[in-house]
Order: structure tokens, then C-alpha cells, then sequence
């Protein structure tokens, strides 16, 4: 099912019944501020695990996630002074933050130092489901095995056929990856180079 979604004023009626098709655990792809995304609730394990299947994925690779604000992410990891100052600054925007994970996160969203990947995209889509959902979803980009992104949501549809819920279709995207950063030590570090300004950091 693909639904054409206001990229800057989210019709509430498709974001509610994207959110409850999430409850149920279901998958759905969505627009983020980097590529378009495919996301479940981070509580249903079940969810997770078909999209470590629909991506072919490692599970030793955790996926990163989406919170709808800044705040609640002192709710799924342990933020410090430091952490909190960047992120006050950065976001909303293209960014993966590397942070240690709390205990709100389930083991299979964290990597073996316990640490997670947590984004709070500029895109009111993405914010809107995590706002409504109550949880976090899981945000892990829309490629094929080879890592060929797809631009076009309505493609994108095509593509994963019935191994998705729902497509929301919020228009284009920038197509660039998230720039990675890790917060875990008293220094910032630059894991992956993508979009935002990363300068700060160097």
C-alpha cells in the first residue's frame, strides 16, 4: 500500500494508520532526511528480526533508530554534558549518533559494547510516527542487497512488494548518508563521512 504523505504537514489520518500498523508489527518505509527509510516499533523483536531478513543483514549490525526529539533520547542512552551540547546543536538533522545504550534498548538494537545509533532526522514524517508511536522505530535505509538506493518511493514499493506494510511516499530525498558520530568517549569521533558539517568535530 503506498500513500502519497505532505512532507511538511503530515496528514494525521495516514500517520495513524501507519502508527498502527507499526503496533501490530508491521513494516513500513518512510521518507527520512538521508534516504528513504525502513523502520519497525524498536519493542517487537519479531519486526526486527524480518528486516534483518528483508535487508540481508548481520545481526552482529544493529540498526540505528529514530526518536522524535532530543529529549527522549536520554530515555534509550546515557547522555553526557558533552553529548548533549552536540546534539543540542546538530539536531534535528543528518546525523547517527553513536551513544551507550540504556536499558530501555532491546539487546538486539545494540552492538557488542552495548552502544546504539540514534537520529533525530529533519523530516517531519520520520518525527511524526516516533512522536505518535510512543517508541522509537527503526530506521535502516531502503536499498537492495547490492546497496542500491532507491529515490523514488513509489519503486521502492515495487521492489519489497508484499514484504512491506505500507509506503509512505513524502516526495524526493537527498539520497546521502547520515554523517556517523560517536559520543561514547570524552572526544567526539567522525565514523562515517556523509551529510551535515562535520567540521566541529575535527
Amino acid at each position: 500500500m503506498l500513500y502519497n504523505v505532505n512532507p511538511h504537514t503530515p496528514q494525521a489520518r495516514i500517520i495513524s494508520m501507519a502508527v498502527a500498523c507499526l503496533k501490530k508489527g508491521g513494516i513500513i518505509a518512510y521518507p527520512t532526511d538521508t534516504f528513504y527509510g525502513i523502520g519497525c516499533d524498536i519493542m517487537n523483536k519479531k519486526a526486527i528480526e524480518q528486516i534483518y531478513q528483508i535487508k540481508q543483514r548481520d545481526k552482529t549490525k544493529p540498526f540505528s533508530f529514530i526518536c522524535p526529539d532530543l529529549k527522549d533520547i536520554s530515555q534509550y542512552a546515557k547522555v553526557s554534558n558533552m553529548a548533549y551540547r552536540h546534539m543540542k546543536r546538530l539536531l534535528p538533522g543528518p546525523y547517527t549518533f553513536i551513544l551507550p545504550g540504556s536499558k530501555m534498548v532491546p539487546k538486539i538494537m545494540l552492538t557488542k559494547r552495548k552502544t546504539a545509533g540514534i537520529r533525530v532526522p529533519a523530516n517531519q514524517i520520520a518525527i511524526s510516527l516516533a512522536r505518535e508511536l510512543g517508541n522509537p522505530i527503526i530506521s535502516t535505509s531502503a536499498t537492495n542487497p547490492n546497496g542500491d538506493v532507491f529515490e523514488d518511493a513509489s519503486l521502492l514499493h515495487d521492489y519489497f512488494d508484499a514484504r512491506l506494510d505500507m509506503v509512505l511516499d513524502g516526495g524526493p530525498v537527498p539520497n546521502t548518508p547520515s554523517s556517523v558520530i560517536s559520543l561514547v568517549e570524552d572526544e567526539p569521533e567522525v565514523i562515517r563521512y556523509g551529510a551535515g558539517e562535520v567540521d566541529i568535530f575535527e
